[in-house]
């Protein structure tokens, strides 16, 4: 549904970026009796689901942490299952994207993956460069390491200082704009390490709701919860 308010509504900023930290994959598989890598299977599947819902209600980016750099510390056989998970998804991804006119970008390191996996990733991000809709997938992530890579590429093009619009230039969205609202799932009620630099503004909503039984009136909830408030971007 996601309605937004019309353009000359006083005090309303437009939603145009929301983010999802897709948090309780594996507890949502255990409580059902399943292997923690089944609930990331059906993750993979709520993903899809729920960009096209965002989309469709007329938000224009929509950014989801899917794999943070901590997440290469947990068991073998899980990160395997997420890694299987994500190269089908790369795969289905080069003609989903054409159809459903949505340009991919990867906000992450892409070096650990396997060349494979990297080329995938790099021949999504460029053959649906131009399309309207644009989605963030946050892999190998973190937000620390993104202001350290940004900083360290600008000093690498003979930069002897950096502003904040530099900055703002060298990190992994750059040209975009900050996201209005980050949704976290799952009852965790912090940020573990996402978009840090991006999020210094954004509205911020928490969830018991686990991301696999995440629903489109979740969505709409989080959203209605966004217009009542008042962003004043540290003004009266």
């Amino acid at each position: 549904m996601i309605i937004h308010p019309t353009e000359n509504t006083p005090g309303i900023n437009k939603l145009s970026h929301i983010a999802f930290i897709m948090d309780g994959n594996g507890r949502w598989a255990t409580r059902r009796g399943m292997p923690r890598e089944y609930g990331h299977t059906i993750g993979a599947k709520v993903f899809r689901r729920v960009a096209e819902y965002c989309f469709r209600g007329g938000i224009d980016i929509v950014t989801v942490y899917a794999f943070s750099t901590e997440n290469w510390s947990r068991p073998k056989r899980e990160v395997d299952a997420i890694m299987n998970v994500f190269g089908s998804y790369l795969k289905m991804g080069l003609t989903d994207m054409a159809k459903d006119d949505i340009c991919v970008r990867f906000l992450g390191e892409k070096t650990p993956f396997a060349p494979e996996t990297r080329e995938l990733m790099e021949r999504l991000e460029t053959e649906s460069l131009g399309n309207r809709y644009k989605l963030n997938i946050a892999v190998n992530y973190g937000g620390r390491a993104e202001i350290v890579n940004a900083v360290n590429r600008l000093i690498a093009s003979g930069a002897r200082e950096v502003s904040e619009e530099s900055l703002s230039s060298a990190i992994y969205t750059a040209g975009q704009p900050d996201p209005d609202l980050i949704v976290r799932c799952g009852g965790e009620v912090r940020l573990s390490n996402f978009l840090m630099w991006q999020s210094v503004y954004s509205e911020l909503y928490f969830t018991d709701t686990l991301w696999p039984d995440l629903t489109d009136n979740e969505i709409d909830k989080a959203v209605e919860n966004y217009y009542h408030r008042k962003r004043r971007f540290g003004k009266v």
